[in-house]
C-alpha cells in the first residue's frame, strides 16, 4: 500500500502544533476531572497505608500551601492517566503518513494497549508494591518515634511509584515498536538480557524509597519478566515484516 504524498515542512509543523494543543487540552481536562474528585482520589491513595500514617488514620500538613501543592500533583497524575489514550492517538496520527496501511493498523491497535499497560503498572504498584513498602517505612522504628506523615511527602512517594511503574510497564510495547520499525532486532534484545537484569535492579533501587532488597526485588522481577515478554513481542513483530 502506497504511503501518503510528501508535504511541505510548514504543513507538518502546523499539524504538530494542533496535535500538541489537543494533547494539552486532554491533559487539562483529565486534571480537572481528577481535581473535581480530589477527596475520592486522596482516599484511594491512602488505602495502601491502612491506618499507619497517624493516630487518626490520616496524614497531616504543616505548610500553608502544602495541600494546594498536593492537589496540583494529584490533578497532574490523574490528567496524565486520563489523557494517555488521546496523547497516544495524536502521536500515532502524526507519524501515520509515513506508514503503510498495515503499519497504521498495528499502531492504532497500540492506543488501547498503551493505556492498558499503563493501568497494569499502576495496579501492580498500588496492590502489590505499595502495601509492603509503606508498611516497612511507617513501622520501622515505631517504638522510637510516632509517625506523623505529611500529606505532601506521602503523595510524593505514592505518586512517584505509581507513575514510574505505569511507565516501565510500557517496556514490551516499546520493544515491539522498535522491532516492528526495524530499529532494534530481537537478537539485539536477547543479547542485552544481562544488562536488562542489572538495569531492572537499578531501577528497583531508584523507584522504591526503601533500601531493603526485598522491596527492590518486588520491582526488579516484574521488570525482568516484562523484558522477556518484550523479546517475545519483538520476535512476533519482526517476523511479520
Amino acid at each position: 500500500m502506497a504511503q501518503d504524498h510528501p508535504r511541505p515542512l510548514r504543513e507538518h509543523l502546523e499539524e504538530l502544533r494542533w496535535r500538541l494543543l489537543a494533547c494539552v487540552l486532554a491533559l487539562i481536562l483529565g486534571a480537572g476531572i481528577s481535581v473535581a474528585f480530589f477527596r475520592q482520589v486522596i482516599g484511594t491513595l491512602l488505602i495502601p497505608a491502612q491506618r499507619q500514617l497517624s493516630g487518626a488514620g490520616t496524614p497531616i500538613f504543616t505548610e500553608v500551601g502544602e495541600l494546594l501543592g498536593v492537589t496540583v500533583k494529584v490533578g497532574l497524575l490523574g490528567g496524565i492517566i486520563l489523557a494517555l489514550p488521546m496523547i497516544t492517538y495524536q502521536i500515532v496520527r502524526f507519524i501515520a503518513p509515513g506508514l503503510t496501511q498495515k503499519e497504521k493498523r498495528w499502531f492504532l491497535a497500540m492506543i488501547p494497549a498503551t493505556f492498558l499497560c499503563f493501568l497494569a503498572g499502576i495496579g501492580f504498584a498500588y496492590f502489590i508494591l505499595l502495601p509492603p513498602v509503606l508498611r516497612f517505612l511507617l513501622t520501622f522504628g515505631a517504638d522510637v518515634a510516632t509517625p506523623m506523615i505529611r500529606i505532601g511527602n506521602y503523595i510524593n512517594v505514592v505518586a512517584t511509584m505509581l507513575f514510574w511503574m505505569g511507565l516501565v510497564f510500557e517496556t514490551p510495547l516499546i520493544m515491539f515498536v522498535l522491532a516492528r520499525m526495524g530499529v532494534v532486532s530481537p537478537k539485539t534484545f536477547s543479547s542485552g538480557r544481562r544488562f536488562a537484569i542489572v538495569l531492572a535492579f537499578a531501577l528497583g533501587a531508584v523507584i522504591t524509597p526503601t533500601f531493603d532488597p526485598i522491596n527492590q526485588t518486588l520491582v526488579a522481577i516484574p521488570l525482568i519478566l516484562l523484558y522477556e515478554l518484550g523479546i517475545w513481542l519483538a520476535k512476533l513483530g519482526h517476523h511479520k515484516e
